[in-house]
């Protein structure tokens, strides 16, 4: 969304409440939001700017905010033009996320350049870390990396590439980076040269896990998916597939309620959990750490 007349919805809800929304408002509306700042009001309330270019559908709001258990007051208005994307990223605070620091361009003189650091211009895409599944991600990798060595890593759901790129941070690997949106895969390859992994990652717009791409570079070591929990049930045996015995899957993209089903999903195509890695919580969101075993 460029300068450009549009629309803002404004609603206040407790924390894990208005990140399900915005997982929600950028990947399962008919027309999505565009831009989604959230930002901490105190007292436990958060506040959710979400930016269309046209009015959202009333009652297709309405019931995604029911299926979310919210009942909080929201407002829609129309807003003059200016770059809303850029605005409401500038709102935004640097993340820290275990060893990483995630922010975007208006903070990368504030902030001391490290391996660390990590520069998003998340756009369209989804990915700042302010989202607990994108944290917990994070943190995940943090912990498997005292404790593995990664040469080929697929990197389902990129988005804004943040996931690829502080994988290629922390190991000398080979990444395949993919996502059904064409527009996020332009995102996140501007950010892997922006982050000076560039010629470590190949993304890739693809829709499943057939890709020539993605089959051609199998089998791999390690798997991220921060997605949503049916994609990534109806993952479970693909990525099997792809995954060399004994290698790890990291996914996220869950609430609380969905990680025992997703969980069972995987177990029957022959995953299991890591004792030494249980699943991480941010806020409702879980991100599981699993093995694939046998062959």
């Amino acid at each position: 969304m460029n300068a450009m007349t549009c629309c803002k919805l404004i609603l206040e809800a407790p924390k894990a409440t208005v990140e399900a929304l915005s997982l929600a408002l950028s990947e399962l509306m008919a027309d999505p939001a565009e831009a989604v700042a959230l930002l901490e009001s105190g007292g436990g309330s958060w506040r959710l700017e979400a930016y269309f270019s046209a009015p959202p559908e009333e009652g297709p709001l309405r019931a995604l905010l029911e299926s979310l258990g919210c009942a909080a007051p929201y407002s829609i208005a129309e807003v003059p033009e200016r770059d809303w994307v850029a605005e409401s990223q500038s709102a935004l605070h640097p993340v820290r996320a275990g060893p990483f620091v995630i922010h975007g361009r208006h903070d990368r003189e504030r902030l001391p350049r490290v391996r660390t650091a990590i520069e998003i211009d998340a756009g369209q895409a989804f990915g700042t870390a302010h989202h607990g599944s994108t944290r917990g991600c994070l943190i995940a990798l943090e912990r498997l990396a005292k404790c593995e060595e990664f040469d080929r890593v697929l990197d389902v759901g990129t988005g804004s590439g943040i996931l690829a790129i502080a994988a290629a941070r922390l190991w000398q690997a080979r990444i395949v980076a993919s996502d059904i949106d064409p527009v996020a895969v332009g995102i996140a390859e501007r950010n892997f040269t922006l982050n000076q992994v560039g010629t470590r990652i190949r993304a890739i717009t693809a829709g499943g896990l057939d890709h020539p791409a993605i089959r051609g570079s199998a089998p791999y070591d390690l798997v991220m998916a921060n997605i949503l929990a049916r994609p990534l049930c109806r993952m479970a045996h693909g990525f099997a597939g792809l995954l060399r015995s004994g290698a790890t899957a990291l996914l996220s993209g869950l609430t609380s309620a969905q990680a025992a089903p997703v969980a069972a999903a995987y177990r029957a195509a022959g995953f299991t959990r890591v004792a030494s890695l249980p699943p991480i919580h941010e806020g409702d969101w879980v991100t599981l750490v699993l093995s694939k075993t046998g062959r």
